[in-house]
């Protein structure tokens, strides 16, 4: 059962929030969805999946990526659910970068988090369940996100590539097996046997993608990001992708920081991107 939250008219079309209790989270769960002009049972549209970054909820992209307007144009539903499983019951952890709004797009295995935290799960599975039954959308799919978002949205689509139609993201952590946000949230949510990080590790899945499961990517990075070196290992996936010929865009951008101003100023390009393919 949905609780729709909220209701506001937005670019001709409607930007909704609700609430749900989830099978996968075992908690409450929030998510946001931006339903473009005409979109009807009888004019049922493509829809995009954005997973937001560390302590982000559904609303950030939402209010600040600007998307809307492209969106509606193009005729995109664009859905974002929360970051993690929410709750006095729920456990956390003082940080931002591990606990409630980090949940890092897995399924953990590790008690006290596995009961809540299978965001993985929730993202592939759950939530398209319910906007599909829902909601007016076409069994047509892309994913997108942002930091350890776009850490979600790249590992979600080389793990599922029969879901979506392709992939992108903005400032993704692309190592997480090799960097301190990714080492400190695996060795929590799933032990200490690394052999079990690198199935949610962009560069190593695509050490291990079928080149007949390729997926097009795109790619967005700021070359004054101060993530870039120690935690989004995007020169990683650069030799990653040349040494696989994956079918990757990976664009640096010169001045460009880690917010929502970088996103903002391409999200129409990720928005013409995903556009070509959900329409073919």
């Amino acid at each position: 059962m949905l609780d729709n939250l909220s209701a506001t008219k937005v670019s001709g079309g409607w930007h909704k929030q609700y609430s749900h209790t989830s099978t996968s989270t075992h908690c409450p769960m929030r998510f946001a969805i931006f339903l473009p002009p005409g979109a009807s049972q009888t004019n049922k549209v493509p829809v995009l999946y954005w997973l937001s970054g560390l302590t982000c909820t559904d609303e950030n992209f939402m209010q600040k990526a600007g998307a809307f307007k492209m969106a509606a144009e193009l005729g995109i539903a664009i859905v974002a659910p929360d970051t993690s499983p929410r709750g006095d019951t729920v456990p956390d952890e003082d940080s931002y970068d591990f606990g409630q709004g980090a949940g890092f797009y897995v399924n953990a295995t590790q008690a006290p988090y596995n009961t809540h935290y299978n965001m993985y799960e929730y993202v592939v599975n759950e939530l398209p369940a319910l906007i599909d039954q829902h909601f007016p959308v076409t069994d047509k799919k892309a994913i997108s996100g942002h930091s350890m978002g776009g850490h979600g949205a790249l590992m979600i689509a080389l793990r599922n590539p029969q879901n979506y139609t392709s992939t992108s993201a903005f400032s993704p952590i692309v190592n997480p097996i090799n960097c301190p946000w990714g080492q400190k949230a695996f060795s929590h949510y799933l032990g200490s046997d690394k052999s079990t990080w690198t199935q949610y590790d962009t560069c190593e899945l695509m050490d291990q993608a079928n080149a007949t499961d390729h997926l097009p990517m795109r790619i967005d990075q700021g070359e004054a990001d101060n993530f870039l070196v120690e935690q989004l290992k995007t020169e990683n996936l650069f030799k990653k992708v040349n040494e696989q010929g994956y079918p990757a865009e990976i664009n640096m951008h010169a001045g460009y920081d880690h917010s929502y101003f970088f996103i903002s100023s391409f999200i129409d390009e990720h928005l013409l991107f995903h556009q070509s393919y959900l329409q073919a």
